[in-house]
């Protein structure tokens, strides 16, 4: 097999559509089905099922709560469009925080699972979400573990990161596989 990554100058939203483009292409090619679309506010989403054909498109959003107590950031009319457009929005806890996270804004400490976010984030903040939301999806029974996913992230909007996933269950973290990087930031 050769396939090429492509490296962006910089990370940020203004390579989403380079990054969508590729993710239609490596999908075709490897006839992968699920394409996972980290999305704070439902935008990067929105884009990618309008942009990625043929496939089911999965909008990982972020948990209620995860900015304040409460606070969904995907706005409802954005999650709608999203579904009408034919994708779907999974919400759910996030792999790498949660109750760890409530121990570092408590106690001001790490847990294990901050760690594991922190050691990704040496590939790019991109790297780091896109395990995470896998994780999340297969969790969530969303993705099977058995077939390769595309995942799509980013560092803080759009999207400027993505490759190719053998899923696994949070429990069974050490079988998560990246297999092929489609596209990256060179500097983060």
């Amino acid at each position: 097999m050769e396939y090429q990554t492509r490296y962006f100058d910089e990370s940020g939203g203004e390579n989403t559509k380079t990054v969508l483009k590729l993710v239609q292409d490596w999908a075709d090619r490897l006839d992968i089905s699920n394409i996972l679309v980290a999305s704070t506010s439902g935008e990067t989403g929105f884009q990618a099922v309008k942009a990625i054909q043929h496939h089911q498109i999965i909008v990982v959003s972020h948990s209620a709560g995860f900015r304040e107590a409460d606070l969904q950031e995907m706005d409802s009319s954005r999650r709608k469009a999203i579904e009408d457009s034919g994708g779907r929005v999974l919400t759910c806890q996030h792999a790498f925080g949660g109750v760890g996270r409530a121990l570092r804004l408590q106690y001001n400490t790490h847990s294990l699972e901050e760690f594991i976010a922190n050691t990704l984030r040496v590939f790019g903040q991109g790297m780091k979400v896109i395990a995470e939301i896998t994780l999340m999806a297969a969790d969530a029974g969303w993705i099977d573990t058995t077939h390769d996913i595309i995942a799509v992230g980013g560092s803080g909007q759009g999207a400027d990161t993505a490759a190719v996933i053998r899923p696994a269950n949070a429990t069974r973290f050490f079988n998560l596989k990246i297999r092929g990087i489609l596209c990256k930031p060179w500097d983060f």
